[in-house]
C-alpha cells in the first residue's frame, strides 16, 4: 500500500501540523487514517495497545460524523476503551465480563471530539474498568512499553500512551481518576494534562458530581496539541450539575507567551511516601531547568494530613468502583461479579464497597474539603508544585502487586501498596486541581520519567504556559530527542 508520507516524515508531524497539511490540500483525512492504521499494524504486534481498528471509518472518515472543518481537520484519534461511548461501537472496558458490549449512544464528549475534527479510528487498551496500574491481564491483553517491551506502560490509559509514544498517532484519548493520564504519559515520554473540574463533560450517563475524581483528556507529544484539544473539546452538556468554565483567552494563544516569574515548590515527601533517590535527583534537575528560565524554585509542601487524604481517596475509589461493578452486573441480571470474568481485586472492591453508607461518604467528603482547602492555602504562596510522576520506577511486565489480578486478600492493603508507587497524582483528582506530566526526566532503566506540575484550580492555562516555555527551551526535544525502541519510523 502506498502511504502519503514516509514514516520519518509522519513522526515529525504533530496533530496541528497534520491538520495544516490537510487544509493546504496536501493530504486528505482518508490518507491520514490509512497511514495511522498502517502504523498500528506496524507496531501493535510488539505492543498490544489497540483493541480494535474501525476499518469503516479508516475507509470513510466522515462516516461517524467527524467535522472536517474542525480545528484538527480529520487527524486520526484513538479512544481509550473506557469513558466516552460511541454509538454502535464495542466498549469492553478491559474486562472479560464486558466482551461484546455495544454502546447505544454517543457521549457528549465523543460529539465534541468529532466536532473538533478528530477522526476516531479505534480503541486502545485499559485495565479492567480502569482500576489499576497497567493493562496487564494475560486473559485479556498485556500492553508493553514501546521504550522497552519488558516494561509496562503503567495505566490506566495504557494503549493510548504506547500508541502516542510509538509515533502512530500524535494525539489519543485518556482518562484520569487518580493519575491515569499522567502516570502512563510519564512512563512513555508523552505530555499528559489532567484538567481542572468543569472542563470536559461526561454526560449524559454521569456528571462530575457522580464521579467526583474522574477527568477526561488526552495524551500528545506537543504542548500546542494539548492546548488545542482543550480549547475545542471543553464545555458542558445541557443539564450539568455544575457550571463549566472557559478561560478569558484560548490556550492556543496563551501558550505563545512565557509566564511571569513563578514560585515553584519542589516536593516528594508526601506523608508516608517518598521517591527513590534517582527520581529525586531527576526532580532536582527539572527544578534547575525552571530556575534557568527565571523561576524561583525551593522545597515546600502543603500543610495537609496526607494520611487522612489517602485514606479518603481509597474510600472514594472503593465506593465508586463498587458502584461501577454493581451497575454492570445488574444490567446482566447478576447479583454478584462472576469469578473468572471479573478480576479478583475488583471483586474484592465490590465486596468492600457495596455497603458504604451516606455517612461514610460524608466523612470522606469532609476530608476532601480540608485537603482541598490546604492545597488552596498553599497556592496563595506558591504557583506550582513540582514532583516526580511516580515515587518508584516503572515496573517490569509481570509485576502483579499493582494489578487487579493480584492475589492480595485485602483490597485496602492493595490500595495502600498502590500509593507507595503512585503517590503524587491522586490528590489532584481529590482537589479538582490541574496537573500535567512533562517528559523531562529519565529512569535508571532508560524509560522516560514524567515530571508533574500542579497548580491551583482553573489555572490549567498556567501549566500549559510553563510547559510551552520548557518545550521552547528544549527546542521541542522532549526525552532528550530520543525515540522509543518500538516506533513507526524504526
Amino acid at each position: 500500500m502506498s502511504l502519503a508520507m514516509t514514516w520519518d516524515e509522519w513522526a515529525r508531524h504533530d496533530a496541528t501540523a497534520l491538520a495544516a497539511r490537510v487544509r493546504a490540500g496536501e493530504v486528505s483525512p482518508a490518507e491520514l487514517a490509512a497511514q495511522a492504521a498502517a502504523g498500528i499494524a506496524r507496531t501493535d504486534p510488539a505492543l498490544s495497545a489497540v483493541v480494535e481498528v474501525f476499518e469503516d471509518v479508516v475507509a470513510d472518515p466522515l462516516r461517524d460524523g467527524m467535522d472536517p472543518a474542525g480545528a484538527f481537520a480529520g487527524v486520526p484519534y484513538l479512544m481509550k476503551d473506557l469513558g466516552p461511548t460511541l454509538k454502535g461501537r464495542l466498549q469492553e472496558m478491559g474486562s472479560l465480563l464486558m466482551r461484546g458490549h455495544r454502546a447505544t449512544a454517543d457521549s457528549y464528549l465523543a460529539g465534541r471530539i468529532r466536532q473538533a475534527g478528530l477522526n476516531i479510528i479505534g480503541r486502545t487498551t485499559t485495565p479492567e474498568f480502569g482500576c489499576c496500574s497497567a493493562a496487564e491481564n494475560p486473559a485479556v491483553y498485556v500492553t508493553h512499553n514501546p521504550w522497552d517491551t519488558g516494561y509496562t506502560t503503567n495505566g490506566s490509559s495504557a494503549g493510548t500512551a504506547a500508541m502516542v509514544a510509538a509515533g502512530v498517532v500524535p494525539i489519543s484519548h485518556a482518562t484520569d481518576g487518580g493519575g491515569s493520564i499522567r502516570i502512563p504519559a510519564g512512563a512513555c515520554g508523552n505530555i499528559g494534562l489532567k484538567v481542572s473540574r468543569g472542563v470536559f463533560s461526561i454526560a449524559p450517563a454521569a456528571s462530575d458530581l457522580t464521579g467526583l475524581v474522574s477527568i477526561q483528556g488526552c495524551q500528545t507529544r506537543t504542548v500546542r496539541d494539548t492546548a488545542l484539544f482543550v480549547d475545542r473539546c471543553r464545555g458542558g452538556a445541557p443539564g450539568e450539575f455544575m457550571p463549566y468554565w472557559t478561560p478569558a483567552e484560548p490556550y492556543t494563544d496563551l501558550i505563545r507567551r512565557d509566564p511571569g516569574r513563578l514560585r515553584v515548590a519542589l516536593s516528594h515527601e508526601w506523608g508516608d511516601y517518598r521517591a527513590t533517590p534517582h527520581l529525586v535527583a531527576e526532580l532536582e534537575k527539572a527544578g534547575r531547568v525552571l530556575e534557568s528560565l527565571g523561576h524561583k524554585v525551593d522545597w515546600a509542601l502543603p500543610a495537609i494530613d496526607f494520611r487522612a487524604a489517602f485514606a479518603a481517596q481509597t474510600d472514594c475509589y472503593i465506593g465508586n468502583f463498587a458502584q461501577t461493578v454493581g451497575n454492570l452486573i445488574a444490567a446482566r441480571g447478576l447479583d454478584r461479579p462472576p469469578e473468572g470474568l471479573v478480576e479478583p481485586i475488583n471483586i474484592g472492591i465490590w465486596e468492600e464497597g457495596r455497603h458504604i453508607s451516606f455517612t461514610d461518604r460524608a466523612r470522606m467528603q469532609a476530608v476532601f474539603n480540608t485537603t482541598s482547602r490546604g492545597f488552596g492555602a498553599f497556592f496563595e504562596d506558591w504557583d506550582i508544585i513540582l514532583t516526580p510522576i511516580t515515587a518508584r520506577p516503572t515496573p517490569p511486565i509481570g509485576t502483579t502487586e499493582y494489578l487487579t489480578i493480584s492475589d492480595n486478600p485485602s483490597v485496602r492493603d492493595w490500595f495502600s501498596n498502590l500509593w507507595r508507587n503512585f503517590a503524587y497524582t491522586p490528590l489532584a483528582n481529590l482537589c479538582g486541581i490541574p496537573a500535567i506530566s512533562l517528559p523531562m526526566g529519565r529512569q535508571e532503566s532508560g524509560l522516560p520519567l514524567g515530571i508533574q506540575a500542579q497548580a491551583r484550580q482553573a489555572n490549567d492555562g498556567l501549566l500549559l504556559q510553563l510547559a510551552a516555555q520548557v518545550e521552547r527551551a528544549l527546542d521541542g526535544k522532549w526525552n532528550e530527542g530520543r525515540r522509543p525502541g518500538v516506533h513507526v519510523a524504526g
